[in-house]
Parts: structure tokens; sequence; C-alpha cells
């Protein structure tokens, strides 16, 4: 799957890319339909410590899904959202199974 990175006023880490691509290539066990997805990082400007937010964006046949996170660190955030992603992307292939 081909994923797209996207860092809002900063440059991303080559390790975090790698992180990114390795953890949401293991979403198309749940629904291998995926057209593509997007990776938005941004630091929110607040002094507390979860501060950093991923927002995943993936498009399937007739659909968008888009989470948003916001953890201490980016992989963390990834890993949460990327949880919730897959919980998406099961009822998505439960949901066609009932209708085909």
């Amino acid at each position: 799957m081909k994923v797209n990175v996207h860092a809002v006023n900063f440059n991303v880490d080559r390790k975090l890319v790698g992180y990114v691509q390795d953890r949401l290539n293991r979403l198309e066990k749940y629904y291998d339909r995926v057209v593509n997805s997007d990776v938005y990082f941004k630091l929110d400007n607040t002094s507390e410590k979860q501060n950093k937010i991923a927002e995943i964006k993936i498009a399937v046949p007739g659909d968008e899904f888009i989470v948003k996170k916001q953890c201490k660190s980016f992989e963390e955030a990834v890993e949460l959202a990327a949880d919730s992603m897959e919980r998406l992307l099961m009822k998505r292939k439960q949901k066609i199974r009932t209708h085909s």
C-alpha cells in the first residue's frame, strides 16, 4: 500500500516514515481494497505533554475513513490511530459481506 506522509511545519524523521509504512501495511489484513492512505503529523502549540497529533486518512472504493489521535509521541499516536482504523475497516468489511 502506498502511504503518503505529510508533516505540517516540520520535517519527519526517516525512521518514523518507516514505522508508519510498516504499521499501515498491517491494515491490509483487515481490508485489502485500500486505494491510498495519507498520514498527517501536526504539533499542537500547547504546553501540554500530549501535543503530537497523527491523522490517518484511508480511501477505499466508495468511502473514506479519517482517524485522528493526540499523544505524547507520534509513534503512540500512529499506533492508536491504526488500531481505530483496524476496527473501522473490519466493520466496513463485515457490512459488505452482509450485503453481498
